[in-house]
């Protein structure tokens, strides 16, 4: 298949290099039709935080890989900056296999990325929208969606936190189950204190309250989550009904010590407290782990789980592998199949011009009332003389492409066939 794919991505680049190479969805609106213009019949072309991606197919044999590399550098002015070394490219089956293993997630930075496959859908959406996704490209990036859909649903690639804001909630739903009925305090609004309270609200946590030394800070963070702000002077006297709580703020000494979660826990009933400790020094006193009902984990306890979670995701590669080769199996017999349309085409017309010219010269014979029949008769053994040599057509899928033409060709040869623009149009779907 005459498939080419150009890109750069995180194997390939820094992130200074990759975003220089970034295109907007107005600038893809644009780019695609240039590019079509330039002699190919389909392409499509998507970028992400990680990725810029293209591909483009052409009936003809012009897999100009160079070309398409200094096009993307042209046409986002960054020579000087970007080089062609930092492009990749892959041509016929390997770039069918290259944007099936960006769709299963295995190809990202995080294994398993499930933001991926609706980033590729945008490009296949953009590509439609400006005309340049027809037919080969619907079919392949259909067959890039259900590979994409087969991995998160016949593996476990996708389960298992893999940062650790997302380790503590997942932790938190372990020990709780429902966190609908539990209220959460997180204590500092840095990044990670602010993405695991987005987490926490995500879950349908109960109640979420915020505090923090900066009052402004505490404010915005709880505004946009609707949580709760607590003055950061007086939040230990507010914790005997908080279930989980989170800190991560900046200090020199435990803010929460063993006799401060001793107290907060005695007034509790025996229910179970869980404490996650992401400041750097620690924020909690780690003997407060002994305490009965009382969850206590850090830094190290949470990047454990979620190298753990890694190292499961890494394990789904190879069953991953597995759906790839399966669904490029069944793209290339799709692909070898419409190497032989052309004559089937031809096949058809030739026996329905010879079923039309009989009944042209014969109809006389036969009463009116028996026309319709006539016809509908006629139609059935010109299907019925059809079916064998289609099936044989489409079959053949092992072949070399030098053995499917000669087979194709000797079908040709049999019914006499025209061989004109319609061998031609076979010869470069061969490729």
């Amino acid at each position: 298949m005459n498939l080419v794919c150009i890109g750069i991505s995180h194997h390939t680049a820094p992130l200074e290099l990759r975003e220089r190479l970034w295109f907007s969805n107005d600038e893809i609106r644009a780019t695609l039709p240039v590019l079509k213009s330039a002699g190919f019949d389909e392409c499509v072309l998507f970028s992400t935080c990680n990725r810029t991606e293209l591909y483009a197919f052409s009936d003809e044999d012009n897999g100009r890989s160079e070309f398409l590399k200094r096009f993307l550098l042209d046409r986002k002015s960054v020579q000087g900056h970007v080089s062609p070394s930092h492009l990749f490219s892959h041509f016929s089956v390997a770039a069918a296999e290259h944007l099936f293993r960006v769709a299963a997630g295995i190809d990202s930075m995080i294994t398993g990325d499930v933001q991926i496959l609706a980033q590729i859908k945008s490009g296949l959406n953009l590509a439609t929208e400006s005309g340049t996704a027809g037919f080969f490209m619907n079919k392949l990036f259909q067959g890039a969606f259900h590979v994409g859909k087969r991995s998160r649903s016949e593996t476990h690639v996708s389960e298992g936190a893999i940062s650790v804001s997302y380790a503590a909630v997942e932790l938190a739903q372990r020990i709780f189950d429902d966190l609908s009925t539990k209220n959460a305090l997180v204590i500092g609004a840095g990044d990670t204190a602010q993405l695991t309270a987005k987490h926490l609200k995500s879950k349908g946590i109960g109640h979420l309250y915020i505090t923090n030394r900066t009052q402004d800070r505490a404010e915005n963070l709880a505004n946009m989550l609707g949580g709760i702000v607590i003055p950061f002077e007086t939040y230990c006297d507010n914790l005997s009904t908080i279930d989980i709580i989170l800190s991560s703020v900046n200090s020199d000494r435990y803010i929460l010590g063993r006799a401060d979660i001793e107290k907060i826990n005695k007034g509790r009933n025996r229910s179970a407290l869980f404490v996650i400790d992401i400041g750097v020094p620690r924020n909690v006193d780690p003997a407060a782990k002994d305490l009965e009902n009382v969850f206590l984990y850090d830094l190290d306890s949470l990047n454990g789980m979620v190298n753990e979670n890694i190292g499961k995701r890494a394990g789904e590669i190879p069953k991953i592998n597995s759906i790839i080769a399966e669904e490029l199996t069944a793209l290339d017999r799709w692909h070898s199949s419409l190497q032989a349309n052309p004559t089937i085409i031809a096949l058809t017309e030739h026996l329905e011009r010879i079923r039309k010219d009989e009944i042209e010269k014969n109809v006389h014979r036969f009463e009116e009332k028996d026309r319709d029949l006539l016809e509908l008769v006629t139609k059935r053994i010109v299907n019925k003389i059809l079916h064998t040599p289609i099936v044989n057509l489409k079959n053949g899928h092992d072949e070399s492409p030098s053995e499917r033409t000669h087979r194709i060709n000797t079908v040709r040869k049999i019914f006499g066939l025209d061989f004109g623009q319609s061998d031609k149009k076979e010869r470069s779907n061969a490729g």
